[in-house]
């Protein structure tokens, strides 16, 4: 059985990508102002919601696999960048992929401190 870790390592990756979950998710609010129809704003809202799935969906497997979680943190986070590269300034890029980078370092350097058994 592995040794756990300090508590605060344990939450902080943890709570950064539910953080960022939750500031990603105010982005979808916008489709309220639109004046669509009922199905019109489910589809919109559904789609401005995406990011944020993908987010849990990658909590979800970095809580498990620490290790595997934390590439792909990485992943979404480089992603971002390379996808939209010039497109806004320098800090949005900072605001998004932050985070997450941060978060995936969090995750793989935890997976690392945690004691192997002998």
């Amino acid at each position: 059985m592995k040794k756990p870790i300090h508590p605060v390592l344990y939450w902080i990756p943890r709570g950064l990508v539910i953080l960022e979950a939750i500031f990603i998710s105010l982005f979808a609010l916008d489709v309220f102002g639109e004046g669509y129809d009922f199905l019109t704003l489910l589809q919109a809202l559904a789609i401005h919601l995406l990011p944020t799935a993908v987010l849990m969906i990658a909590l979800a497997i970095a809580w498990r696999w620490q290790w595997i979680g934390g590439i792909l943190l990485i992943g979404l986070g480089i992603g971002y960048i390379v996808s939209a590269w010039g497109a806004f300034h320098w800090s949005a890029y900072v605001i998004i992929s932050g985070p997450l980078l941060l978060a995936g370092c969090l995750f793989i350097i935890s997976e690392r401190l945690e004691a192997k058994p002998a």
